[in-house]
């Protein structure tokens, strides 16, 4: 067998077979309360390792179907979201939410439409308009380029509706509150924030992260990702399930990403009063952020992040 294959070991052909990524273990729902489920992916970039895989696809169960939230990031990463489902459940999917346009999230719709072809998708206008326009089959690429190959097959497979504001999505017996806009621009000018009313659960997609720091490029803004956050906590809800890493209640899966991104907006806003550059800002937040150094990224992101807070703030002087 290719030594590639022997690195992840797809489970569609029986529903007893672990979901195994070789050195990496293995990959099932864990339950938050009697109907909702997160797979907790793993940490990192795309590579060929993890096949590509490395969110949260989360599940609702419902009264006669399954609500799908970020299903992965290629076409076979989302069969596995469905042969997991299937352990749990013979209920069918019925509905499925994209949180932004980042594809590591969302190219696993392929495997979902191919599955169940009357299933409603949904994410924020601007996501939909921005995968249809390129970024779909950007995503495609940077998956088909850190895989090696093995993400081959993948087509970008767009959402079908667009949400607004405080929408609510009523599907298979559940509602789903839609927090579109909430800042204009967070992680990305794309992001909904998916709240599952019944169990008082929080989808906040890359919005959100723990134990792993991403990127803030492109459209982001870092004050707006704050503001954001600082919104989620106080929806004072039960569950809050980040874009990547461990979910939990607000303190210890939202608070710890907003207390980094105060710190860094703090440190950057007296550098930028005392005429520092971001590399002479970098060691004050340094040290105050001991407790983030062991995070994925943390070396590779700090100092990008100090440099798009900075010329936030000087945006902001103006």
């Amino acid at each position: 067998m290719n030594k590639l294959v022997l690195l992840f070991t797809l489970a569609v052909s029986s529903t007893s077979q672990a979901w195994t990524i070789d050195g990496l273990g293995e990959y099932k729902f864990d339950k938050l309360d009697k109907q909702t489920f997160i797979i907790h992916g793993p940490l990192g970039e795309p590579n060929v390792k993890n096949h590509g895989f490395m969110n949260n696809p989360g599940m609702v169960i419902g009264a006669d179907g399954v609500i799908v939230i970020d299903p992965g990031g290629t076409y076979q990463v989302g069969k596995n979201v469905i042969n997991e489902i299937k352990k749990i459940t013979d209920k069918p999917i019925v509905a499925a939410f994209n949180t932004h346009v980042h594809g590591d999230h969302w190219l696993g719709n392929q495997a979902i439409l191919e599955a169940y072809p009357n299933v409603k998708i949904y994410a924020h206008p601007a996501m939909i308009a921005q995968a249809k326009d390129g970024a779909g089959d950007s995503w495609v690429s940077i998956m088909d380029t850190s895989t090696e190959g093995l993400s081959k097959g993948t087509v970008a497979t767009y959402p079908t509706d667009a949400t607004t504001h405080l929408q609510e999505v009523n599907v298979a017996g559940e509602t789903f509150r839609i927090h579109n806009d909430i800042t204009g621009v967070a992680h990305t000018n794309t992001d909904i924030m998916v709240e599952h009313v019944g169990s008082k659960t929080l989808f906040l997609g890359d919005n959100d992260l723990i134990h792993r720091f991403g990127r803030f490029d492109g459209t982001s803004d870092m004050h707006g990702n704050i503001k954001a956050l600082e919104y989620a906590i106080d929806l004072g809800l039960t569950h809050y399930v980040p874009g990547h890493g461990p979910s939990g209640d607000a303190n210890n899966a939202v608070r710890p990403f907003l207390d980094y991104l105060i710190i860094i907006k703090e440190e950057t806003a007296k550098g930028y009063e005392e005429d520092l550059a971001d590399y002479e800002i970098k060691p004050f937040a340094d040290k105050r952020l001991a407790d983030y150094r062991d995070w994925h990224g943390y070396d590779a992101q700090l100092g990008k992040h100090i440099n798009k807070m900075l010329l936030e703030i000087e945006a902001l002087d103006i």
